[in-house]
């Protein structure tokens, strides 16, 4: 793997790794493991032996702190590449705009990290970390998509359509599950508040929206197999099958995870499955584009 494809992979995969430390963080109740901000103690930005909190809860939140800073690191590499090596390209200023949004998202997520820890773990604030993620989850695998030349297909005005009604709804569906997050028992800490909605209905409602989105998903895969051609029908077609594979699979988990009442484990896998689904919304997002842009 050459340097680009190194540090841009690197990227997206710490970005995805937030989330899923950040399930660690909170499916362990190390929430305020660290209880201090920017600190992870009093006197202390990391974990000392005489604070008061569990030494693996501190660890397990400065671990999720760290993952930030690598971030950092890797969005300040990224730009210095794409203005070293890539100031000639025709797309320069987009690659370096969402390089320079990496870095502002880092900043916007030590914030929203501080306001998190200040308020005791506040469902609002949690939830506007995790959100806060999937822009900069996608910015990263569109940095990745365009610097190393993946594919881009030219759809119908119709498929193209479809395709972004899918991504929408696969954030709108993200969206219900961080509200079923806020509402559940798996807070980071036993003290937390709650959203005061009724975990059954809330539940439900994200079901909901999951199987809109498998139904939508079949749709776009239906509507790729009768319209576009052989090209496209091949290549965007097993990824659209890929998506719903994984959607299926992530919806088989939800149902698992909400009959079984909710252990860890399959906490985790659904959170984990979650981030899958989005990357690969995205993806579609970013490979089918409309004709008059597939060369910009």
């Amino acid at each position: 793997m050459n340097l680009p494809a190194l540090l841009f992979t690197a990227l997206l995969v710490l970005q995805a790794g937030l989330v899923i430390t950040g399930g660690a963080v909170r499916l362990t109740g190390s929430g305020l493991g660290c209880p201090t901000w920017p600190e992870c103690t009093d006197g202390s930005i990391k974990p000392i032996i005489s604070q008061t909190q569990s030494q693996l809860h501190a660890w397990i939140e400065f671990g999720n702190r760290l993952i930030a800073w690598l971030i950092l690191a890797l969005a300040l590499a990224a730009l210095v590449y794409i203005i070293k090596k890539l100031k000639n390209r025709s797309d320069f200023k987009r690659l370096r705009l969402l390089a320079v949004l990496q870095i502002l998202g880092f900043l916007g997520q030590v914030v929203l990290g501080g306001i998190t820890v200040l308020t005791k773990l506040n469902p609002i604030s949690v939830s506007a970390h995790f959100v806060l993620t999937l822009p900069l989850i996608a910015g990263a695998l569109a940095l990745r998509h365009r610097i190393l030349d993946r594919p881009v297909l030219q759809l119908l005005p119709t498929t193209r359509t479809v395709t972004k009604v899918v991504t929408a709804l696969t954030f709108v569906v993200l969206l219900f599950g961080v509200l079923v997050t806020g509402t559940g028992p798996h807070a980071g800490d036993a003290e937390a508040k709650r959203y005061p909605f009724d975990f059954r209905a809330i539940s439900w409602l994200h079901a909901d929206a999951v199987i809109a989105l498998i139904c939508l998903t079949i749709a776009l895969y239906l509507v790729v197999r009768t319209s576009e051609s052989t090209d496209v029908r091949k290549l965007f077609g097993r990824m659209i099958m890929i998506f719903l594979a994984i959607c299926l699979a992530q919806g088989a988990i939800g149902y698992l995870q909400y009959l079984t009442g909710l252990p860890e484990l399959l906490v985790g896998a659904h959170l984990l499955g979650a981030t899958l689904v989005w990357i690969h919304a995205w993806r579609l997002n970013l490979t089918g584009r409309n004709s008059e842009k597939v060369n910009n």
